[in-house]
């Protein structure tokens, strides 16, 4: 430790030398001492007195130093933790983003309803009783059978399929519905993003993948990343949440994503997520004039090399969406570092 306690204490404070007197006690004058914010002067003229207070303060002082000075071992421990729980994640959704990409991969046409049962889970939030959003709750059979949840069921199935591999090497627990289905809405999207830029280069899935990594929003996903750690919930949601986007009006949509804390700019961007069929949605979003310049921006958006305004949107709208009334478990999947032996080890 490189601050002693008594070394400290002595170089703080000018301690007189203290001798037992067996003389009596001479008793100051009640108006002999006079309190000023804190500080005790003395009308005694030559009185060394060290003041029991200020014993007390030094020795707070000096306690609170030899403590900061040992608390390095400490905080670099914790920070040691920390950036290997990070790690551990990181490398977990690396993992969890292959298995998706590759099973989307497959099947491709399943895209759209992908991004319909991660909206639909989570799109279920309600602010007033904080109840809702994305729990995985679409899971089960009694939310996946309602009508606005119709025809999402192959899309639900992958998703399980994907799931049984990627506990098969989870390290750190089987991962929550609540997290997967956010994370396939991710891949999907992203799937969106290099198919769209493979057709502005001709069909070249080889310069298109250059493009989509030299110019794409890859790095807006950050916040998104970071939401992981929801918890499933065992029960469903309650009914009538959700409109059944395929009848719904413009208003009954405007109306729901206003009730969740989002307006017309944020239903325009996520207009691939509400039906099969993007452009036959953006016509009908088209037809309300509050929605109507962000449909018409993100259309011209769509156009250019990098679409950068439409993606930032998206995955930001996304990112809001994928993390409504849930609390966040920083350490969901971590593990113990595997612990080395030193005495098996060949030098």
């Amino acid at each position: 430790m490189g601050v002693s306690l008594l070394s400290t204490f002595t170089s703080l404070v000018n301690v007189p030398s203290l001798t037992i007197s067996t003389t009596p006690t001479i008793r100051c004058p009640s108006n002999a001492v006079v309190i000023r914010c804190n500080k005790m002067d003395t009308d005694v003229p030559g009185e060394n007195v060290l003041r029991r207070r200020e014993v007390l303060k030094c020795f707070g002082a000096t306690a609170g130093m030899e403590l900061l000075a040992s608390s390095g071992s400490f905080v670099e421990m914790a920070s040691a933790a920390d950036l290997i729980q990070r790690r551990q994640r990181s490398e977990f959704q690396s993992s969890i983003r292959q298995t998706l990409s590759a099973a989307i991969k497959g099947k491709p046409e399943l895209i759209p309803y992908i991004l319909t049962l991660a909206l639909n889970d989570a799109i279920t939030y309600d602010k007033a009783t904080k109840s809702g959003g994305p729990n995985g709750s679409i899971r089960l059979s009694s939310e996946i059978s309602r009508p606005e949840n119709n025809g999402l069921s192959a899309a639900l199935n992958l998703i399980e399929e994907a799931k049984q591999e990627i506990d098969s090497y989870s390290k750190g627990g089987p991962i929550s519905f609540a997290d997967l289905i956010p994370f396939a809405g991710q891949s999907a999207v992203k799937a969106t993003f290099l198919a769209s830029a493979i057709r502005k280069c001709g069909g070249n899935i080889e310069k298109g993948s250059i493009l989509y990594s030299a110019y794409g929003s890859s790095g807006q996903w950050g916040l998104f990343d970071r939401q992981f750690g929801r918890t499933d919930s065992q029960e469903p949601d309650p009914e009538g949440r959700v409109p059944q986007w395929g009848k719904a009006t413009v208003q009954e949509m405007k109306n729901k994503f206003s009730s969740i804390g989002l307006g017309p700019r944020q239903l325009a961007v996520m207009s691939a997520f509400l039906g099969p069929d993007q452009a036959a949605t953006e016509a009908l979003l088209a037809t309300d004039p509050d929605v109507t310049p962000w449909v018409q921006k993100y259309q011209r958006s769509r156009e250019t090399v990098s679409q950068t305004d439409y993606e930032v949107d998206l995955i930001t709208t996304l990112t809001k969406l994928c993390s409504l009334g849930q609390q966040i478990n920083y350490e969901a999947y971590t593990y113990p570092a595997r612990k080395i032996e030193l005495s098996k080890l060949k030098l």
